[in-house]
């Protein structure tokens, strides 16, 4: 296995950043598509990030940007304890780049059990469905421009990972959109890359971690 690290661009829900990352960071980024995502690889050292874009400024920076981070060690369901949870922020303006959390399991022989009630956010990183996704064809998707979200309670779930019921991942937020029947859907993409659509409706809660 080779421990030589490579400069890859990273993506969050507020933009991304450029950093030299292992094999083994490359292959917890990557969920299926061709983009590397920021979230599951979790804190950086802060001097492997040669740059970093953000959304909000649409400026490149040089160097890292602010990362906060707690441990607060919390279990969050049976089995299943949350060891840290942080968030990338741009120094300029603030905004959030990327949001991440770190699990970790008591017992690794044993399932994860029933999660712990939480409080649906908007700005959580996982996002569970009802089922697993089926495939559904639609022919006619309409995604949200900023105008028709002023809060950007929808954009900010953009690279969000998407877990089904049972606590497999699904993929990852790709856009929210309206279908041919005038129904507010999620674009997903999925872990082998193509993209299928969920009903809002069949999503269950926004938190944490959903089980």
């Amino acid at each position: 296995m080779s421990s030589e690290l490579r400069l890859k661009k990273l993506r969050g829900s507020g933009g991304f950043v450029m950093a030299q990352v292992s094999d083994d960071q490359q292959r917890k980024g990557n969920l299926g598509g061709p983009d590397l995502f920021l979230a599951p690889i979790g804190r950086l050292d802060q001097e492997k990030i040669s740059k970093y874009y953000c959304n909000t400024c649409e400026k490149d920076y040089e160097g890292s940007p602010k990362i906060e981070y707690e441990s607060p060690n919390e279990e969050v369901a049976q089995n299943l304890i949350l060891l840290e949870r942080g968030q990338y922020m741009c120094t300029t303006c603030g905004s959030t780049i990327a949001e991440y959390r770190e699990f970790q399991k008591q017992n690794q022989q044993a399932d994860v059990g029933l999660a712990k009630p939480i409080s649906p956010s908007s700005d959580q990183p996982v996002i569970s469905t009802e089922s697993t996704v089926q495939p559904k064809t639609q022919p006619e998707i309409q995604t949200f421009s900023s105008q028709s979200d002023p809060q950007g309670s929808f954009s900010s779930i953009v690279g969000m990972s998407v877990y089904s019921s049972d606590a497999k991942r699904v993929g990852v937020a790709k856009q929210v959109g309206v279908n041919s029947s005038h129904q507010v859907v999620l674009i997903v993409t999925k872990n082998d890359g193509s993209d299928e659509t969920i009903e809002w409706g069949k999503i269950k809660k926004i938190g944490e971690i959903i089980l």
